[in-house]
């Protein structure tokens, strides 16, 4: 099996064409390149596939081989994939995902993909449809109980769950031993990602990600993009924000009138191989 392996602010996937490469148990395959130690290593892997609707579908399964609706870093490295590899000419692409069509916008130079800007759709605030467990409407500033302490979460869905909690102190958070009692609390139904996130000042938050069924990893594009959501609600941030990573630096918009999320940020290819078994 061909594959190339890709990273956008250091959120790593393996990238499989789908068209050309059949692969019968995408969970178990995901799983065993995943590892880091025995595999390729990456936080994932994600078919780039056909689509009926859209000009690509992509597939994507987390390291544990759990699916995952959407990914930031994921969906720019699959537009610069499809672009660079010559599947399109288009700089303006539709993309089906687990959580809805995505447009995506290429900004070439010298015939490749440098960054990619885009349209992460409207935030999802209401808990039921999140979906987190809690009391009232949104979860904005609430408390929740993890590990014996009190945090306070605003809760944002991108398609894909998330929590977000405002921290003064970001880089000294042991994430291994907090991250997981987010994830599998039983205030969120289908597990939840979980940002860290301190602010800076009214344009620039710094942020650190325990991502579902793959642990902390560089960036988050919907992390980042829950985390902007979240930085406005609770008054922190204007509506255009650099986010600062592990990995890199994303930039992310809310238009509230169009009520729309925008993300621009890298896509780079790091290698390309073939699997042979």
């Amino acid at each position: 099996m061909n594959f190339t392996k890709m990273q956008g602010c250091g959120n790593d996937y393996i990238y499989v064409n789908g068209a050309e490469e059949t692969v019968e148990d995408k969970p178990e395959a995901a799983r065993l390149l995943s590892d880091r130690h025995f595999g390729i290593g990456s936080d994932g892997l994600i078919f780039i596939n056909p689509s009926r609707v859209a000009d690509f579908e992509m597939e994507m399964y987390n390291a544990d081989g759990s699916r995952s609706e959407m990914c930031g870093n994921g969906i720019r490295c699959v537009a610069k994939y499809v672009y660079d590899h010559g599947l399109t000419d288009k700089e303006e692409l539709l993309i089906e995902t687990g959580a809805g069509i995505k447009t995506v916008y290429l900004n070439i130079e010298d015939g490749y993909v440098e960054s990619v800007s885009v349209n992460m759709g409207s935030p999802i605030l209401k808990c039921s449809e999140i979906p987190v467990a809690i009391r009232g409407d949104e979860a904005v500033n609430v408390p929740i109980n993890v590990g014996g302490k009190n945090w306070y979460m605003t809760c944002v869905s991108m398609g894909n769950p998330h929590a977000v909690v405002f921290v003064e102190d970001v880089d000294s958070l042991d994430l291994t031993r907090i991250g997981p009692g987010f994830e599998y609390h039983n205030a969120f139904p289908k597990r939840t990602n979980t940002e860290f996130v301190r602010v800076f000042d009214r344009e620039h938050i710094r942020m650190r990600v325990w991502e579902r069924g793959t642990g902390e990893t560089l960036a988050c594009g919907t992390g980042a993009s829950a985390s902007v959501v979240a930085s406005i609600l609770c008054g922190h941030t204007e509506d255009s924000v650099e986010v600062e990573l592990l990995g890199g630096t994303l930039n992310i918009s809310w238009n509230r009138e169009e009520n729309t999320v925008w993300m621009t940020g890298p896509a780079e290819t790091v290698f390309e191989g073939k699997i042979i078994t």
